[in-house]
């Protein structure tokens, strides 16, 4: 029985009990339960609010700053919202695992993004949230001396999913149409406020006090690889390889492709050793490489032989075609497949290789050979290009279709050129062979001919990218910075190069990271919780606050679109203002729930 079916047994159960408890009056009277959803009313705390509301000028300038954020986000979010439903209804994007229904809830263990090992940290994160948002809308009443019925918290069966304050509605009904406006955005307000005091301790301190733990970090093993033989796996982190300090995952695919052992050590973190028999693994593969096909090479392969060498390395692999431009590669499973071993690579518009030799742009070219130099792979064409100058006429050896042609091409000049965009294939870096100066034009696939392969078989986990991202240090704006942060958890789907999520400095990537300076004395479990939950507490708060923007009733946005509306609408030389405020509203607002829902379940419906 899958978590999804014990979850909606566990809320039928609790639903059956709770109604059976209120029909014979045994839950009190502050307890109300609706279907799945409990509230817990209460009347205390209101001479707190009244206390705290004694600033009444402070907490309304706050608030009418808070206005304008809001209004701005709520034009922003509408735009959004109706040019993504668009977007999805012209051109249905593949179904993600956002799309599922278990990934709409923020339940650790049940959404795929949210794993039940940070379930403490977004709990607290949610509570904050909920308690600074309705909190907020408490205090703005009492400073505008609208009256308070109850306040408390909502339930879904035993989780807390909401606070809230009830106005009374005549005293919200006579207080100034700026009052209630100002009491809406109070919410909202108060969750920047939590983000900016969250994140500022993120990206200060307590970000600054982590560094990544020198080594490369695995994030997994192929299975069947060298490495999953050898028992390496997740969260280990390799140090040294055959000896040699190996200082990150670049280092190691470097040292790899130098080593030409059939059997080497790899030294973990932890001291241990283990043995290593390497084996050529297919880890990628493009889908315009010549090497591909239904009778070509795919990902999980091992290469056994080319031109019926053995090779077992990339330093044999790349021996083996040296001398020879096309070759025959044969697996362990008896593929064969003959084709030319170079760089893939796409012709962009009007680069060099376009404009100077004629060759069509979007052409799939194997380029075998710069000059007088070897070209294997990806590497080597960009230091073959990076060794020549702009303007230099330099022969290329490329195959297109199979078939051997030679083109003379006047290279540029990468300031001028400019760069390239990524291609299609997760194999394809966002990369161009332009150098300092001098600039091909072509999109270059990793690997040789689009092939990537690996004689270790681990996945690396980007622990120094995921550190620059939670700390600011990725981008030179503070929204860019937010924008990365909200993308975190599921940073796989928004780059799939990128095979791991983040949810925190949880589970085995604990062992890519370390805490250094003072707060070292509180040692690493402190200070990575106190990472996490500033994180979770940070990110709900921003999801929450943006979600509230949304103009559509009964969200805050909402609330604030029908207080602008009467607004607008009580200058306009029109006898039913009332109809045309509700009108206006009420279409903004089915507007929103039909885009919210087409960009969930459109990719679904219509993939």
């Amino acid at each position: 029985m899958n978590t999804l079916l014990w979850i909606l047994l566990g809320v039928l159960a609790y639903t059956a009990a709770a109604a059976w408890l209120q029909n014979r009056g045994l839950l009190p009277g502050s307890v109300r339960v609706s279907g799945p959803m409990t509230t817990i009313h209460t009347k205390r705390g209101k001479a707190l609010l009244d206390r705290l509301s004694a600033p009444k000028r402070l907490w309304r300038a706050i608030a009418n700053l808070g206005v304008g954020v809001a209004l701005v986000i709520m034009v922003g979010t509408f735009l959004l919202l109706i040019a993504n439903a668009l977007s999805v209804l012209s051109n249905p994007p593949e179904p993600t695992g956002i799309n599922t229904p278990q990934n709409v809830l923020i339940i650790p263990g049940v959404n795929d993004f949210l794993p039940l090992s940070v379930a403490l940290e977004i709990v607290a994160g949610l509570l904050v949230a909920l308690v600074v948002h309705e909190g907020a809308h408490g205090l703005l009443c009492r400073v505008e001396d609208i009256e308070i019925d109850s306040m408390g918290l909502a339930l879904f069966t035993l989780i807390p999913v909401g606070a809230f304050v009830e106005p009374d509605d005549e005293s919200t009904t006579e207080a100034t149409r700026g009052s209630r406006t100002r009491m809406f955005a109070a919410g909202v307000t108060a969750n920047f406020i939590v983000v900016l005091v969250a994140f500022a301790l993120l990206f200060g301190p307590i970000g600054g006090a982590v560094s990544v733990a020198s080594g490369a970090a695995v994030g997994g093993a192929y299975p069947g690889s060298p490495a999953a033989e050898a028992g390496i796996g997740p969260g280990d982190r390799i140090v040294a390889l055959g000896g040699e300090p190996v200082d990150n995952g670049t280092d190691l695919t470097r040292r790899l492709a130098a080593n030409a052992d059939e059997q080497v050590t790899v030294t973990l973190h932890d001291g241990t050793e283990r043995t290593v028999d390497r084996s050529l693994l297919v880890t990628g593969v493009a889908e315009t490489s010549p090497l591909a096909g239904d009778d070509g090479l795919a990902v999980n392969d091992t290469i056994a032989t080319v031109d019926g060498d053995p090779v077992r390395t990339e330093a044999a692999l790349r021996e083996a075609v040296a001398d020879d431009h096309v070759a025959v590669i044969e697996t362990t499973n008896g593929t064969t497949v003959e084709a030319p071993i170079g760089a893939l690579a796409v012709v962009v518009p009007d680069g060099p290789l376009n404009a100077t030799a004629d060759v069509p742009a979007g052409e799939n070219v194997v380029i075998t050979a710069v000059g007088d130099d070897r070209v294997v792979d990806r590497a080597d064409l960009s230091a073959a290009i990076d060794a020549r100058d702009p303007g230099e006429e330099v022969p290329v050896v490329g195959y297109v279709d199979g078939d051997r042609e030679e083109f003379a091409v006047t290279l540029g000049s990468s300031a001028a050129d400019g760069g390239s965009a990524a291609g299609a294939d997760s194999t394809v870096e966002n990369t161009s062979t332009a150098g300092a100066d001098a600039y091909l034009g072509v999109q270059i696939a990793a690997g040789v001919s689009g092939v990537s392969v690996d004689s270790l078989g681990v996945t690396g986990y980007p622990a120094a990218q995921y550190l620059s991202m939670l700390t600011g240090a990725a981008s030179d704006t503070f929204l860019g910075t937010l924008l990365l942060i909200t993308v975190l958890p599921f940073y796989s789907i928004v780059d799939p190069s990128v095979q791991y999520n983040f949810a925190g400095f949880v589970g085995t990537n604990v062992q890519f990271y370390e805490v250094t300076g003072p707060l070292s004395a509180l040692g690493d479990p402190v200070v990575f919780l106190g990472a996490n939950v500033l994180f979770w507490t940070g990110w709900i708060n921003l999801q929450l606050a943006f979600f509230n923007c949304i103009p559509a009733f009964p969200l805050d946005g909402g609330r604030i679109l029908r207080t602008a509306t009467e607004a607008v609408v009580s200058r306009l030389p029109v006898d039913a203002k009332p109809q045309l405020t509700r009108t206006i509203t009420t279409g903004v607002g089915v507007t929103m729930l039909v885009a919210l829902l087409v960009m969930l379940f459109g990719p679904v419906v219509l993939g």
